[in-house]
């Protein structure tokens, strides 16, 4: 077994080491995984990126679909100054489902608004198909987003006074695009909610606004889907239809698609987990499932 040491070294610049699956930053450390491929050196934070780079190498040596650069994002509270983010180094690569892990507080939710241009970072570049777009303007990103990602969150987010139609055609309206009607009266149907479609939000179930949330996301066909926590508010049942609807989405549409989430069944089911731990990756992307032994049984 590969013997791993975690003592922290000082790089200069030249001797960045970035893990080309994940892209963990990995210049402090003393003893990293380490190969060689067609005469390159290439550098892993563990086991679990060096088999998916060893599956097929030409991919990861390419630009991701996402890459974040050294992302800092500071928030001052109060007076106080706290940092969600502490230079995060991450790729994210097209067609993958994604599983982001971590504790409360670690940073993951704040990332995810990053990556889907609902928050913007206090320094650190965002690059998309190897372009910065964190230069973009303000109204630049606004059309980026909406165009490219669609969100799916714990908190349903849909407009109360809207009929469940109402809240699925907002996306196309604040693009410009044109509603056609029987297109989305055609995804009611396929996600069983004909009958609901001209329900209110307060006249639907958990799963129903759920389901509701998700053909919000998917109405202007974004390329990228971001869930934080979307099964969270559900009962297991409805939570895993809600999962296998987005996993679905991902594998016969080619989606990609990243969550937060705190669940290990639904990171066991990704292709790639990130685990955050203060505002950065760790070198530790394995779901380990606790086992609970039921008192008295």
């Amino acid at each position: 077994m590969r013997q791993r040491n975690t003592q922290l070294k000082t790089y200069s610049n030249s001797d960045r080491k970035i893990d080309p699956v994940c892209g963990m930053n990995l210049s402090e450390y003393a003893d990293v995984v380490e190969i060689s491929h067609q005469e390159k050196k290439f550098y892993f934070c563990e086991r679990a990126c060096e088999e998916r780079f060893k599956k097929n190498p030409d991919r990861f040596q390419k630009r991701p679909l996402i890459e974040l650069a050294d992302i800092w994002k500071t928030f001052n509270l109060g007076g106080v100054e706290t940092k969600a983010l502490a230079g995060l180094d991450l790729h994210i690569w097209e067609g993958d489902f994604v599983a982001i892990i971590g504790a409360s507080g670690s940073g993951k939710s704040t990332a995810l608004n990053i990556l889907g241009f609902l928050d913007q970072p206090t320094s650190g570049n965002i690059f998309f198909n190897g372009k910065d777009v964190s230069k973009l303007s303000d109204d630049e990103k606004t059309e980026f987003r909406s165009k490219t990602f669609g969100f799916v969150f714990q908190q349903y987010n849909l407009i109360p006074w809207l009929t469940a139609y109402e809240n699925v055609t907002l996306p196309l309206i604040f693009s410009g695009k044109k509603v056609e009607a029987k297109k989305i009266e055609t995804s009611f149907q396929e996600i069983g909610l004909r009958e609901r479609s001209t329900h209110r939000p307060f006249e639907l179930s958990g799963g129903e606004q759920q389901r509701t949330a998700l053909l919000r996301a998917l109405a202007n066909d974004p390329e990228i889907i971001l869930g934080d926590e979307p099964t969270g508010n559900l009962d297991s049942e409805t939570g895993n239809k809600i999962l296998n609807m987005l996993i679905d989405l991902n594998k016969s549409r080619k989606k990609t698609l990243i969550i937060v989430t705190h669940d290990a069944d639904i990171a066991e089911k990704a292709d790639q987990v990130i685990t955050f731990k203060d505002g950065h990756l760790v070198r530790d992307h394995q779901v380990r499932k606790k086992t609970y032994i039921r008192p008295f049984a």
